[in-house]
């Protein structure tokens, strides 16, 4: 029998909690652990979370997991990568001491800020520069908003990090920045690959000062140090390398490497990519990323806001009764909801939801978006309601696809994973909408973490051809197929979800727009 000799340490600090695994170099998990992390809303529009609980929850789980491991292999952990939520503020001064809590990506705060850039610069020649549609969730100005509301507490900022920094600063000391969550910033130039001159001088900070420069998702950025190890029941000396955003992490994890293939990582938030040939224009809804796997160069890369997140507030907010059976008959909620939306026909009895709560990203990238429901009647039942949130979400996931076809992308099959992956209901009317199969990964597949730790393997030589490697250890559990019956009545909706949207863009906005000044 082969003693295995290598072991990788993945971590992703997501929204909603923080997990790191333990992989062996055959790709089976050891160990793992999760916690949650908390959200701060101090005022409207604002969103915040404590970096000192982010580490707390990290340490706390790295001293579960290598417990769990124990010393034989901890001492045999060749490499750590660090992935996270993006894109995030987090002000740090010399000394790393934090500043002040993380404005995160769900912080729309600096919409005024964001229109200023805008202005200044021009939309378009914006565009060119950011590649990318402009949005109040990055990073310009967010940082134009911190300085000018918070003058003294600038004054002490020597660096501005980005959720997953921080841990590696935690883990190594040293203050850094992985190019992929740089390139989706909005403060890179994405010609130059460079910080952007243009909106340095416009929000009057330089970029190249409080930013850290770039570095590959898989460069060693440094070698856990002796106080992380008393902290967290690792060793020094472990390298740590750049890593990358949850999203770019979920990639790896679902173990796409071929044109013609659509990931979606469905969570609180989705993450959707589909592998392209050539880069896309800039002034799209949707555009490419450069991308390091073999034989897809560039990705499309489209974040939805909220896909789980919908469901989760429908629970917590009319799910009394549901919650309640689910207890009474030990069943878990989840699966209740799934078997009440199973009941309903396609079309929700009229009822369609658009599940814009939190504004949306791609492919409106607008804040003044609201969730709606359209269609509701006396005739309407609460199994109406929870199919329909299944249903917009998956519209909301077509709107998506059928963006980046118009781009140029292709897609003949959805890869999901994530804890949306579980609903089988879901999964069917996600096939269904988009008349393609979807297939659901094995438990340890698509799991962010297991991202990180292909990353972390290809950066010290674990896996020297990372296609391979995932084609390897990643592993289809079950095909789902479209329902033809449900897939022509998505076709016959389709249009009127796109249409009603448009029709109240403009006075959504506008409303939103009074309710700032009201309240």
């Amino acid at each position: 029998m082969k003693i295995i000799q290598n072991y990788l340490l993945g971590i992703d600090l997501g929204t909603t909690n923080v997990k790191a695994i333990i992989l062996d170099e055959n790709g089976s998990v050891i160990a793992s652990a999760s916690r949650t992390n908390n959200l701060i809303f101090p005022g409207g529009n604002m969103v915040e979370q404590d970096p000192n609980c982010w580490w707390e929850n990290t340490a706390e789980i790295l001293r579960t997991i290598t417990d769990t491991a124990g010393p034989d292999i901890v001492k045999k952990i060749r490499c750590i990568c660090v992935s996270s939520q993006t894109v995030t503020m987090l002000p740090l001064d010399k000394e790393g001491n934090v500043l002040r809590n993380a404005l995160i990506w769900m912080d729309s705060r600096s919409n005024k800020e964001l229109n200023y850039i805008i202005e200044s610069l021009g939309f378009d020649y914006y565009v060119s520069i950011i590649g990318a549609q402009p949005d109040v969730a990055f990073l310009p100005n967010k940082i134009l908003w911190y300085r000018k509301n918070e003058p003294e507490l600038f004054q002490k900022t020597y660096r501005i990090l980005q959720a997953s920094s921080y841990i590696n600063f935690k883990l190594t000391g040293k203050m850094t920045m992985d190019i992929d969550q740089a390139a989706r910033s909005q403060c890179l130039d994405v010609t130059s690959l460079k910080w952007s001159d243009e909106i340095s001088n416009v929000i009057g900070v330089d970029l190249n000062t409080i930013l850290p420069q770039p570095v590959a998702v898989d460069e060693i950025i440094g070698h856990v140090t002796k106080e992380a190890a008393l902290q967290t029941g690792l060793i020094s000396g472990i390298p740590v390398v750049a890593g990358a955003s949850d999203a770019m992490a979920s990639m790896y994890a679902t173990g796409l490497s071929r044109l013609g293939e659509a990931g979606e990582s469905s969570g609180t938030t989705s993450l959707v990519f589909v592998g392209h040939d050539k880069q896309s224009a800039t002034d799209i809804p949707v555009v490419t990323k450069p991308c390091s796997i073999m034989g897809m160069p560039y990705l499309f890369d489209a974040p939805i806001n909220t896909s789980g997140a919908s469901i989760k507030w429908y629970l917590d907010t009319f799910g009394k009764d549901e919650l309640d059976y689910a207890t009474k008959h030990g069943i878990n909620v989840y699966d209740y909801l799934n078997q009440l939306a199973a009941e309903v026909k396609p079309g929700s009895n009229g009822v369609m939801f658009f599940p814009y709560l939190l504004g949306e990203r791609a492919p409106l990238w607008n804040t003044y978006a609201r969730g709606m429901f359209i269609g509701l009647s006396l005739n309407t039942v609460k199994k109406d309601v929870i199919r329909s949130i299944f249903e917009g979400t998956s519209f909301a996931l077509r709107h998506v696809l059928s963006t980046i076809k118009d781009a140029g992308g292709k897609a003949n099959c959805l890869r999901i994973t994530g804890g949306g992956s579980k609903s089988r209901v879901w999964s069917q009317i996600k096939a269904s909408m988009l008349r393609m199969p979807v297939y659901i990964l094995d438990e340890k597949s698509g799991d962010v973490p297991f991202g990180d730790t292909l990353i972390a393997g290809h950066g010290v030589g674990v896996f020297p051809n990372l296609t391979e490697s995932m084609n390897k250890l990643i592993q289809v559990k079950e095909i789902i197929q479209p329902i033809e019956e449900w897939a022509d009545v998505y076709d016959k909706l389709y249009p009127y979800y796109i249409q009603m949207y448009r029709h109240l863009d403009q006075d959504l906005k506008s409303y939103q727009e009074t309710l700032t000044k009201l309240y």
